[in-house]
């Protein structure tokens, strides 16, 4: 009887297996035949968007901004005191942006490790964020990277110029998933909507927002899903940024008010309604 059920247990790991490399197929190949819409959002940045019926196992609407490096400089922009993504890029002359790391709501401070021209201005909290804030954003002289990043690193670190802000989970490093064993579960596997910034093979950056909880519409995507994706697109590196309700992605050449990403935080499948925010990632000529 227990050889019996060991060998019924096998065959049940090994079904689920094939069911999820099956679907991780169906996915490759939905992301690559997608009809994206393809429009210039000025010198260097293309808008890319499309709505999936079924992506992940639920529909999908993803936005994202690819911009040539080398025609901007990118910087961390602090919100002090918090506020909308779109309003502060717009006041700080940026051409792009997207939200940044996590933060104390209440505070409207960063609760990851921030340090901007040498002056740390916020570090890395405890418990759950610890966990999943397994990289960074570090910019010198207006040019990206995504590196590694935990938070015994704050203790050593003494860059004197330019920016680092650390989020996570980090998703890809040198194209290769990163391991996330170590972050908490339930953030990993939980969809939500999504933000993300990546390196490309080709030189360009992405910033990634995939909408979320909007049931039969755009329902989110979990970490291990966002990893795939970026990765079918073409990722050497990403890394995860703030999502749920903060989750705006803006170009100043938009219409109205610049975001061109569904929010949720007013409950309706619309680019309003956004949350107020401690930083952002932005985008200048």
């Amino acid at each position: 009887m227990n050889f019996r059920k060991s060998i019924l247990m096998l065959l049940l790991i090994l079904c689920n297996v094939f069911i999820a490399l099956a679907q991780t197929a169906t996915d490759s190949l939905a992301i690559i035949t997608a009809d994206w819409n393809i429009t210039s959002m000025g010198k260097g940045i293309f808008l890319r968007e499309a709505e999936f019926t079924s992506l992940y196992g639920v529909p999908q609407h993803i936005a994202i901004l690819q911009i040539k490096p080398e025609q901007h400089r990118f910087d961390i922009l602090i919100h002090f005191p918090k506020e909308e993504t779109s309003i502060a890029a717009y006041r700080s002359g940026a051409v792009a942006a997207i939200n940044g790391s996590y933060f104390n709501v209440k505070r409207g401070t960063s609760i990851c490790y921030l340090r901007k021209d040498g002056v740390v201005i916020d570090t890395t909290a405890t418990g759950i964020l610890s966990t999943v804030s397994t990289g960074a954003v570090r910019i010198n002289k207006g040019k990206l990277d995504i590196i590694p990043w935990h938070k015994q690193d704050e203790k050593t670190c003494d860059l004197k110029e330019g920016s680092i802000l650390s989020s996570g989970p980090l998703m890809l490093l040198d194209g290769k998933d990163c391991d996330l064993s170590t972050c908490n579960k339930s953030f990993v596997k939980t969809k939500h909507p999504r933000s993300a910034v990546a390196l490309m093979e080709d030189g360009s950056i992405l910033l990634i927002a995939v909408a979320g909880r909007f049931t039969g519409k755009a329902e989110g995507i979990n970490i291990p899903e966002l990893t795939h994706l970026l990765r079918v697109l073409g990722a050497r590196k990403a890394l995860n940024l703030d999502g749920g309700g903060s989750t705006t992605l803006w170009s100043a050449s938009a219409p109205g008010n610049g975001i061109v990403n569904k929010l949720c935080d007013n409950n309706l499948y619309d680019n309003e309604g956004e949350r107020q925010v401690a930083n952002s990632l932005c985008v200048y000529e």
